[in-house]
């Protein structure tokens, strides 16, 4: 499905990486949708907390041989971790996110979509959360239109961890994602506190571009 991560294209994760960060399902997948399932899982892991030492070391050694822009955002992001501290990385982190009041960056649909949060975008996910059985992890605080989160559900979908049609997955990500996500990992890019983070955001804004056409190349094959 998608047009830019080849099926045997030869992409190494970190050693023994984290199932529940990077995205390890029980079902039998296809390579694009394990590498779609990893990339989502990826970003959630990042968006929702900031590596610890362990993370940093693992996706320092992340290797990508595609000669893709998003190979190449790949290994920006191994070259980031490699010269980042994980200290300094919290730091950023809190600085984008959280911040004194609030952060450079709000990475929620309702803020996105209304300017606002807890809004509509919010209840509207909610309710196909109900739809599809989606429960909100142990221990999460945030919203679920947090982009983390979000991204964790699309890794669900891609990695068939939760049993939905092809044609509900393309509407989720219609509905909830691509109005707004790679607007935000633009502004990610260009925030004023981002260093570690302006690569996620490449990687973000990248990703979204290619499942966007992915997605409208299925709707043009199926019409």
């Amino acid at each position: 499905m998608n047009p830019d991560l080849p099926p045997g294209q030869a992409r190494e994760w970190p050693d023994e990486a984290d199932a529940s960060i990077f995205g390890t399902g029980t079902a039998v997948l296809d390579d694009i949708d394990q590498a779609r399932a990893d990339e989502y899982a990826l970003l959630g892991s990042l968006l929702v907390a900031p590596p610890d030492d362990d993370l940093l070391s693992r996706l320092s050694s992340l290797q990508d041989s595609g000669d893709t822009p998003l190979g190449r955002a790949h290994a920006a992001l191994a070259q980031a971790a490699a010269s980042s501290a994980a200290d300094a990385v919290h730091r950023e982190y809190f600085k984008l996110f959280i911040g004194v009041g609030r952060g450079e960056l709000l990475p929620y649909a309702s803020y996105y979509l209304t300017g606002f949060l807890n809004e509509r975008p919010l209840a509207r996910l909610r309710a196909d959360m109900i739809r599809f059985g989606i429960e909100r992890a142990e221990g999460h605080c945030e919203p679920e239109d947090h982009l983390g989160s979000l991204c964790e559900m699309m890794s669900g979908f891609a990695g068939k961890r939760f049993m939905v049609s092809g044609g509900e997955e393309q509407d989720f990500f219609e509905r909830h994602v691509e109005p707004w996500a790679g607007r935000f990992f633009s502004d990610l890019e260009s925030a004023k506190g981002a260093g570690f983070y302006r690569s996620v955001g490449t990687i973000g804004r990248l990703f979204i571009d290619i499942e966007s056409e992915a997605f409208a190349m299925e709707t043009r094959r199926s019409a």
